[in-house]
């Protein structure tokens, strides 16, 4: 939900837009330019807690390694396209659970665990786990995107990856093309009868699919949870430090609540309050974001100049779309090969979502927008390709489902106010329709009460975030006695790998103080100048 922008059972339409789910969020991190990661920790400022270096310390051999009852083998992780990210050098196990953990003797099905292995002669006891984004990030084919982020946390601890079930290696949840809901030309007014009996028959499509390998309600967080802790108990009953993003920091509080003894430090990144209803509040933070991030055009003279009032022509440029859905032919940016797309105006607000992600996309909105107002679309459409990546390209709607259903659609309502938002309601109408017919389960009594641990909890939020705002990170800090929230200025989503980000992120996990922290280095961070052109900013 990350949290994520609309996961790919609910996406109104993929015709034009590319889900932007976990994977393509954490390529951007990579891909983007601007993102300066920074050194590691420093060795005199951090101080070390007390380990126990024979359960910190893996037996290995040059391709195998053992930690508690687990077997690891060499193994490369990472998505097998990655737009030039490199795969990861870890070691790979696989631990059997039952798929239903209210019957252990029942279906088991494999989970796929990763370790990346300290730099460190001898690791300190507790174990990193990444927890990835979604609903539906593989943390195996995830983590290389981050792995630079993530390096101060290597030079003292092991990391630890689990593919969350339903995803990556973790008996995959993925239909391909049959969870892609589009809505053909949506009426704000509601689904058509057609539409609604198309959609619905491509979810029982997808259902029939997974049938003889899956029963999706057991695809949860809650579960998810308990399988976090079957590997944890397998490696040796280790302490864990949890570094979650986006949907991630809803698995990280969930565990926490319900393992609090098992849990050293908390970092939540893009966090996602226990009380939030996934999709519930998407309109009205994108709508947010867009009018804040273009109104900053307005006060530079140089922007107003160059492209007048970008929130305006974004809006036209919609209202045209609404009425006359465009064919386009550009050049794919990977192959160069040429390809036809179709844009209607609902595709436009997925992508603009996209764009508002990162710092660095969210520069370039006037000008792709303008030059769509102009009729030139291809700048729009090329720009997010070259990013995310075709729609074939990314998994996990079925989690996405699953977690939706089960922990959500209960408590999730059509907003009227939304209707009038860039986004609109069609993600939550469309979300409503599916779990009408997807399998769920009735979620844990206190699933959405606020979160409490007496852990060390730090959390970071992008100033300009279009899913997870500040707001969120305040609301949770607020209800914790060890907790502080850190705010990058001019930056979006999932905000771990920007600027010093990293350094901090080490300092707290070794230091478990987060008001020690000197956080004067975020300052440097603030605005990315407007591209006036395909050149870039002004000079």
């Amino acid at each position: 939900m990350g949290i994520d922008p609309v996961p790919a059972l609910m996406a109104p339409s993929t015709r034009a837009c590319p889900r932007r789910d976990a994977r393509a969020r954490l390529r951007t991190l990579a891909a983007m330019a601007c993102v300066a990661l920074a050194g590691g920790v420093d060795a005199d400022s951090a101080t070390p807690h007390e380990a126990s270096a024979d359960q910190a310390r893996p037996a290995a051999a040059a391709d195998s390694l053992a930690m508690g009852q687990l077997e690891f083998k060499a193994c490369e992780i990472g998505a097998q396209r990655t737009n030039g990210v490199p795969t990861q050098a870890a070691f790979c196990a696989t631990l059997p659970v039952p798929e239903n953990w209210e019957q252990p003797a029942g279906r088991h099905i494999g989970l796929r665990v990763a370790l990346v292995r300290s730099l460190a002669a001898e690791a300190d006891r507790d174990l990193v786990v990444f927890l990835d984004g979604g609903p539906g990030g593989a943390a195996t084919e995830d983590y290389p995107a981050l792995a630079a982020a993530l390096s101060p946390l290597r030079k003292h601890h092991h990391i630890l990856l689990v593919d969350q079930r339903g995803t990556g290696g973790s008996n995959p949840l993925a239909c391909g093309d049959e969870l892609a809901l589009e809505v053909d030309k949506p009426s704000r007014a509601g689904v058509s009868g057609a539409d609604r009996t198309r959609q619905l028959a491509r979810v029982r499509r997808c259902l029939a699919a997974l049938a003889p390998k899956a029963a999706p309600q057991f695809y949860t967080t809650s579960a998810a949870v308990q399988d976090l802790e079957a590997v944890r108990q397998a490696l040796g009953d280790l302490p864990l430090d949890l570094v979650g993003v986006s949907y991630g920091t809803r698995v990280a509080q969930q565990y926490a609540a319900r393992y609090p003894d098992a849990v050293r430090s908390i970092v939540l990144d893009s966090a996602v309050p226990n009380r939030l209803v996934l999709l519930s509040e998407h309109a009205r933070n994108l709508e947010d974001v867009v009018q804040r991030r273009l109104a900053r055009c307005q006060a530079d003279a140089a922007c107003v100049g160059r492209f007048g009032d970008p929130y305006a022509s974004l809006r036209a440029v919609q209202q045209r779309l609404r009425q006359h859905p465009q064919s386009i032919e550009l050049r794919d940016p990977r192959s160069f090969a040429l390809v036809r797309r179709t844009l209607a105006a609902d595709d436009l607000a997925a992508l603009v979502r996209f764009y508002m992600y990162s710092a660095s996309t969210s520069a370039l909105l006037p000008f792709v927008i303008t030059e769509a107002r102009d009729g030139r679309y291809a700048p729009l459409l090329g720009q997010a390709q070259l990013v995310v990546g075709e729609v074939s390209e990314t998994l996990g709607g079925g989690v996405a489902a699953s977690v939706l259903c089960s922990e959500d659609a209960d408590l999730l309502h059509e907003r009227p106010q939304d209707r009038a938002t860039l986004l609109g309601d069609e993600p939550v109408r469309a979300a409503l329709l599916a779990c009408e017919v997807w399998p769920h389960r009735p979620r844990p009594r206190d699933f959405h009460q606020p979160f409490h641990t007496s852990a060390p909890v730090l959390v970071l939020a992008g100033e300009l975030d279009p899913v997870t705002p500040p707001r969120y990170g305040n609301e949770i800090v607020d209800a914790l006695p060890h907790a502080r929230l850190l705010i990058a200025p001019g930056q979006g989503h999932a905000v771990i790998g920007v600027g010093c980000m990293p350094k901090l992120v080490g300092n707290f996990v070794q230091q478990l103080d987060p008001a020690r922290l000197d956080d004067q280095c975020l300052q440097s961070l603030g605005d990315t100048a407007v591209f006036l052109d395909a050149n870039g900013a002004a000079p």
